[in-house]
Formats: structure tokens, C-alpha cells, sequence
């Protein structure tokens, strides 16, 4: 594209129009990302001053976006250079940095709220599309992208961390073999199978002749064969797996070499119900655990967990009651302790609550964590609880991909599925999707119908 000279600047301030690609982000792009500034190769990225405001608004705190707000605050500072932002720096990648200071409302159409920050960083994207430039609007706010294509304003969300979720990995694997493979895996010979498998990827043996002969094996990276379960009598205090999809889940929970497992499914599956089983076993009968250590993002739909009166401890108790419940489950016919007996495992140091905000900073060698609802968290978030794990320590993230709280996640773009992707190929990772729900059958038909 020729380099042009922009008018939307009067003439004291007036600049060279960048060349190329220009991307104009919106404030939650920087929130959501705090490294995105790199993500944009050889491109131009653009800010106005509003931006820079709600960043300046967003820093003080504890939480994720207070963070990410003080880091991108100090690599926006880091990159000058004793020339102009308002005139463009150079960003580490190629490209410059641009930081829009004058208002440019008088660009919005009648009707649009001026007081609106997000109307106002449109109303940049339109003065710079009037002068000529080839502009792109990033935002995760849908609504903001929608009424960016209604100024005739090219909108995207920001794909750096998204996956394709329609092609995500499963986990797990039907393949057709002769009735003799199926009968010596009985006898305990690995399968070797000519189709390209993930390291630790449950596989159904079926008969090709009678698909109800049939079997069930783990892809062993490490052997390069399809291996006979070491857990297929287990049953973790009392729990009877109920489907295929669920026996590949035990396995991988109850393997102490595989280090992350991730479990996707709807409501009802046994996401968290399986790992909590699988963590008091692990925990209270073979100790090759501490303790488990339970964790959920606090995504409120009123006040959130700092307005609850009490202690810590006390706010977390309606945030974790869906753990409790699963723990009351299980425990009733197993532990012989009158009283609570949920509140017997919590005194006795074999199960921790804790929000996920509390877990940034600490080390937490030879626990078994599980993150419950970790659909709600963002990639980021995700790699600051996982890299929490110490020596020894087992990780387990749950969630349903279609039942998000976070306002800029969905399906493609949130934590879990982020870790399932990149984690795929990895030997200790083990990953497995739930498709049928075994809560009951109102509730199978409720998440299918409703």
C-alpha cells in the first residue's frame, strides 16, 4: 500500500499513515492476552488513548485482568524509545506500535453513544479507514465486532489462542481388527496398529467380523502399541465406570506416570465425580498423594466472592458445594465416621478447597489437583495453574466446553480446550471427551433438548 498522508490529525499532530496491515485493539484483547502486542508478525498495531484509560482502570487489583493490565502497561512503556508513540515504534517483531490521542467521535454516525469507550475506539477505526488505511478492528467482544461491520469496519476476534474445537481431539479411538488381535490382547499382547495414534489414546478394539467382540487398550507412546488396561477391575471407592468413554477416563486418572489429564463433557458425564473417586483413591487408600486439592475459577453472576461475608474458607463453601456433592456421593457407604463425613475429609487434610486466584505463586509438589470449570478460564490462566505442579504432583482439569460464564471466551478459544490441543502429543498428557450423560435421565434429555 503507498504511504499517505493522513488528515484525521490536525496539522500540528498530523502523522505518515502506517503502511501495510493495521489492527486496532480493543481494551479486552490486551486484558485476555497480555503478550498480544507480539502476535501480530510484521503487521502495524494501533491503541487510542481510551484504551490506555480502561488499562490504566483495570490494574489495580489481584486478579488476572489487574495483571495482564500491569503488563502490557510496562511493554508499551518498555518499547519507547524517545520518539512519539503517537508517531509509531517499533515493535520487536516488525511493525510499529501506535497510540491515538486525539478524539475522533465527530466520525460516529448520530445515534451512537459518544461516552462509550467502545464507541470511541470505533470511531478511530473509522478516521483511519476515511484516510485511507487498510484497518482491522480486534476485539472478543461480539457485540462490538457486529457493530463495527455495521460502520463498514473489518472486525475479527483475536485468534492467537484459538483452536479449531470442531476438530478437537477426542481422546479416544474405534478401530476395526482381526478376532485373533482381539483374543491374544486378552491373553495380554499389545496391539500394533498401522493408524496414527496420540500417547495415551484409549482405542476400542472391535472384531471385524463381530463388532460385539471386543476390547479395550491404551496407545503407548513409548512401545508404539495399543496395551491392555492396568486398571480395568478398579473400582475407586465404590465407582462402577457406566460407558466406554468413562473406563478410558479411569484409566488415565488412576495411571500415576500420566501427570495432566483433561476431560471435556456435558453436564451429567461424570467429569468431576470420576476424579474426586479417583483422587481418594489415590490419596486415602495407595497415599501416592497427599492430598487432593480442589480448585474452581470464581465466575459470579452477582456479587462476587469479595462481598461474601466470612473467611476464606466460608466465601469458597457455595463456590465448592457442587465438589461437596460429589463428595457426599461417594463417602456415605465408604467411610464409617458419624456426622458429616464430606467434613471429615476436609478436617483430616485429604481434601483442600481453594480458588484458583490463591494458587498463582504457590508450589504444590505431590498433590492431586483438580480444576473444576476450567472452560472458564483463558489459556493464560490455565498455564499459570498448571505450572504450579510440583515434583510428583498430578493435574486434572475438567469442564463443558458449551457452558462458558466468561463473557470473551467460547468454545475455541478458552483454557481447556487450549491445553488439549497443545498437550496432545505429549506422554504424559492423557485426554479423554465424554459424550453421554449418566446422571440421570431427565437430566441426559435436559442437556440434549435443552
Amino acid at each position: 500500500m503507498t504511504t499517505t498522508t493522513s488528515h484525521w490529525l490536525d496539522e500540528a499532530t498530523a502523522i505518515t499513515a502506517p503502511e501495510g496491515r493495521n489492527f486496532l485493539l480493543d481494551t479486552n484483547v490486551l486484558l485476555h492476552d497480555a503478550d498480544c502486542l507480539s502476535g501480530f508478525e510484521e503487521n502495524n498495531v494501533i491503541l487510542t488513548v481510551d484504551v490506555l484509560e480502561e488499562l490504566d482502570r483495570f490494574k489495580r487489583g489481584n486478579d488476572e485482568k489487574a495483571r495482564n493490565a500491569r503488563r502490557v502497561i510496562r511493554t508499551i512503556d518498555s518499547l519507547r524509545d524517545g520518539s512519539p508513540l503517537s508517531k509509531g515504534v517499533p515493535l520487536p517483531h516488525g511493525g510499529k506500535l501506535y497510540v491515538l490521542v486525539k478524539s475522533f467521535t465527530d466520525y460516529l454516525p448520530k445515534g451512537m453513544d459518544k461516552s462509550v469507550p467502545d464507541n470511541r475506539i470505533l470511531a478511530a477505526a473509522c478516521a483511519l479507514d476515511k484516510a485511507g488505511n487498510e484497518v482491522i478492528f480486534v476485539t472478543k467482544d461480539i457485540n462490538a465486532r457486529v457493530k463495527a461491520d455495521a460502520l463498514g469496519i473489518k472486525a475479527d476476534d483475536f485468534l492467537h489462542s484459538r483452536v479449531n474445537f470442531d476438530e478437537l481431539y477426542t481422546g479416544w479411538v474405534e478401530v476395526e481388527v482381526p478376532a485373533d488381535v482381539i483374543d491374544s490382547f486378552y491373553q495380554g499382547t499389545p496391539a500394533a496398529l498401522e493408524e496414527e495414534l496420540s500417547p495415551n489414546e484409549g482405542v476400542l478394539l472391535k472384531d471385524e467380523g463381530n463388532p460385539k467382540h471386543s476390547a479395550r487398550g491404551i496407545f503407548r507412546a513409548e512401545s508404539g502399541l495399543v496395551e491392555p488396561f492396568l486398571h480395568s477391575e478398579s473400582r475407586p471407592w465404590g465407582l462402577s465406570p457406566r460407558n466406554v468413554q468413562q473406563q478410558f477416563a479411569l484409566e488415565l486418572l488412576l495411571r500415576p506416570d500420566i501427570s495432566l489429564v483433561t476431560m471435556l463433557g456435558m453436564a451429567g458425564t461424570g467429569k468431576t465425580l470420576l476424579a474426586l473417586a479417583a483422587g481418594l483413591q489415590m490419596v486415602a487408600e495407595e497415599k501416592r498423594y497427599r492430598r487432593i486439592m480442589v480448585s474452581r475459577p470464581i465466575m459470579p453472576l452477582g456479587k462476587d466472592i469479595g462481598y461474601l461475608p466470612g473467611s476464606k474458607d466460608e466465601k469458597l463453601a457455595s463456590w465448592m458445594q457442587p465438589v461437596s456433592d460429589n463428595l457426599q456421593y461417594l463417602v456415605d457407604p465408604k467411610l464409617e465416621e458419624t456426622g458429616d463425613k464430606v467434613q471429615y475429609l476436609f478436617d483430616t487434610g485429604v481434601v483442600e478447597v481453594e480458588a484458583v486466584t490463591y494458587i498463582r505463586g504457590r508450589s504444590l509438589p505431590k498433590l492431586f489437583i483438580i480444576i473444576d470449570e476450567a472452560q472458564n478460564l483463558t489459556p493464560h490462566e490455565v498455564k499459570t495453574v498448571v505450572s504450579r505442579a510440583g515434583e510428583d504432583a498430578k493435574v486434572v482439569l475438567t469442564g463443558d466446553a458449551y457452558q462458558i460464564d466468561n463473557p470473551y471466551l467460547d468454545a475455541s478459544s478458552n483454557g481447556l480446550t487450549y491445553v488439549v490441543e497443545r498437550f496432545r502429543n505429549q506422554n504424559i498428557h492423557g485426554h479423554i471427551t465424554l459424550a453421554k450423560s449418566e446422571r440421570s435421565e431427565l437430566a441426559s434429555l435436559a442437556a440434549k433438548l435443552l
